[in-house]
C-alpha cells in the first residue's frame, strides 16, 4: 500500500489535482472518495473528467446515483457514482457497475465500506478540511494493490 498526502488550498487546486490524477488513470481504475459534505469530491471528479476528456457536465449524481460520461477523445468513459443514499453493498451491486468497471474509470463518492469489493486495485482518497481558514483541504491518497504500488503524483 502506498500513501501520499496532498494539501489543496482552493477549489481550483482540487480540480487541478483531478486533472493530474487523470493522467495516471486507465480503463479498469477505481477511485473511492471519502469526505464530508462540501469536501470537494465532485470538484475533484470534475478535474478527472476534464483530464479524461469526457462529455460533461459532471455534477453530483446524488439523485441519479450513477452517471456515465463517455469519452470525447477515444479514452475510457468515466462512471461517476454517489453511494450516499445506498443502504449497503447489495444496493451498489444492483447497479451492476462491475459490468463496466473493466473498461471505465469509476469514481465512487461516499464509497468507503461499500465500493472496495468492486476491484482489488484502487485509489482510496480521503478528503478532510485543513486546519487553517478558508477552502484548504488535505487529500490522503492510498494506493491499494499492485496497480498502485509505485504511485507517484507530480506536485505541479
Amino acid at each position: 500500500m502506498k500513501e501520499i498526502t496532498v494539501v489543496v488550498p482552493t477549489a481550483e487546486d482540487m480540480r487541478e489535482l483531478g486533472l493530474r490524477l487523470a493522467g495516471l488513470l486507465q480503463p479498469g481504475d477505481l477511485l473511492v472518495l471519502t469526505g464530508g459534505l462540501g469536501a470537494g469530491k465532485t470538484t475533484l471528479t470534475q478535474g478527472i473528467g476534464e483530464g479524461l476528456k469526457v462529455r460533461g457536465p459532471i455534477t453530483s449524481p446524488t439523485f441519479v446515483i450513477a452517471r456515465v460520461h463517455p469519452s470525447l477523445a477515444g479514452g475510457p468513459p468515466l462512471v461517476h457514482v454517489d453511494a450516499y443514499r445506498l443502504g449497503g453493498f447489495a444496493e451498489l451491486d444492483d447497479l451492476d457497475l462491475d459490468a463496466s468497471v473493466d473498461e471505465s474509470v469509476t469514481v465512487v463518492e461516499w464509497g468507503e465500506g461499500l465500493a472496495e469489493g468492486l476491484a482489488e486495485d484502487r485509489l482510496e482518497m480521503i478528503i478532510s478540511r485543513g486546519d487553517g481558514p478558508g477552502e484548504e483541504r488535505r487529500v490522503r491518497i492510498v494506493g491499494v494493490g499492485d496497480r498502485w504500488a509505485d504511485l507517484e503524483l507530480d506536485r505541479g
